[in-house]
């Protein structure tokens, strides 16, 4: 039966051996005239990034995953753990099992080399005491380090894997493959929780954000009487992740506190991601609509400078992009 582990590409070596492994292949890509590191490489990594991939992913998702952090180092050098624990009914092995993969990138010039470097280990839950012990040794010293977690369903078996939660610098989750109110739950460190879905709207918030940001906070929350989003079903994370931005940014700039703040399915004939401000008085309002797989948005409003109509293309981020901004700010 095929599993996430086996998915992946790479060299299983054994995992008493993997920094020696990596330098033995990179001694061989050079051997061969392929790219390779040079000896200062290690100055060019900046961060060390662990994913790990809960019992929901598929060998396809593992494969896209993978693919999503090649492409983000590609930009930002790491050193990448991707962990693939064995279903908690499978027996067939009690120890930790290790792959290596790595690539370089050349740029205009030969010193503009970027390598990466990819470790995957999968291990039952028998071997799971060892797990933080062989982590740490995979990682690369005196950088920071970030925890994606993905597809897990429990929030209980994310809570056994205090390591990484208190010593990463960022936690990385993405609310539409997680259990909703999975990032609510009572974590050590509720600060460095990032939301994936939240970082896809990034262009969304900045498009919504200049254009409000010609207002007077007083202009914008006086008279606020409800803050609505309406989504089509494959937005919906998206969707919760923009009404709480549009919640909080309100709420600073003096909305009150028990406003109401809906959530709720678009019709099938409007558009798939819209964001509505009522108001008491029928002669102010504010209405934007988008529709990023058409790359279109339009805005829809009578605020502080009178009526105002105006179109724009939108677009959700990247998955590499979206893990970035999830990441650094």
């Amino acid at each position: 039966m095929p599993t996430v582990f086996n998915a992946l590409p790479g060299i299983e070596v054994p995992a008493g051996l993997i920094n020696k492994s990596f330098a033995d292949m990179w001694t061989s890509a050079a051997a061969g005239g392929r790219p390779s590191p040079a000896s200062d490489y290690t100055k060019a990594t900046q961060i060390n990034l662990v994913i790990h991939l809960g019992f929901g992913t598929t060998c396809e998702d593992a494969a896209a995953q993978f693919q999503v952090a090649v492409n983000f180092s590609r930009r930002y050098p790491c050193r990448v753990v991707i962990l693939c624990p064995l279903p908690l009914d499978d027996t067939s092995t009690d120890r930790i099992r290790a792959k290596i993969y790595g690539e370089c990138h050349l740029g205009k010039t030969k010193g503009d080399t970027r390598c990466v470097e990819f470790v995957a280990l999968s291990y039952p839950m028998s071997a799971r005491r060892f797990l933080e012990s062989q982590v740490s040794v995979c990682l690369s010293t005196d950088l920071p380090l970030y925890y994606w977690v993905h597809r897990f369903s429990s929030a209980r078996r994310l809570i056994d894997y205090q390591y990484l939660l208190l010593n990463s610098r960022r936690v990385i989750l993405d609310s539409a493959v997680i259990p909703q109110g999975f990032a609510a739950y009572a974590w050590p460190r509720p600060e460095a929780f990032r939301d994936l879905a939240l970082a896809r709207t990034l262009p969304i918030r900045q498009g919504i954000g200049q254009f409000l940001s010609a207002c007077p906070p007083s202009e914008l929350t006086g008279d606020i009487a409800s803050v609505r989003v309406s989504h089509a079903p494959q937005y919906a994370a998206e969707a919760a992740a923009l009404l709480g931005w549009a919640r909080e940014r309100l709420l600073a700039c003096g909305m009150a506190e028990n406003t109401p703040a809906t959530l709720e399915p678009a019709p099938a004939d409007d558009a798939p991601l819209s964001l509505d401000f009522g108001y008491t008085t029928t002669d102010r309002r504010f209405h934007w609509e988008g529709n990023p797989d058409a790359g279109t948005s339009a805005i829809d409003a009578i605020l502080c400078r009178g009526p105002a109509q105006m179109s724009a293309p939108i677009s959700l981020l990247s998955p590499e992009a979206a893990l970035s901004e999830a990441m650094f700010f």
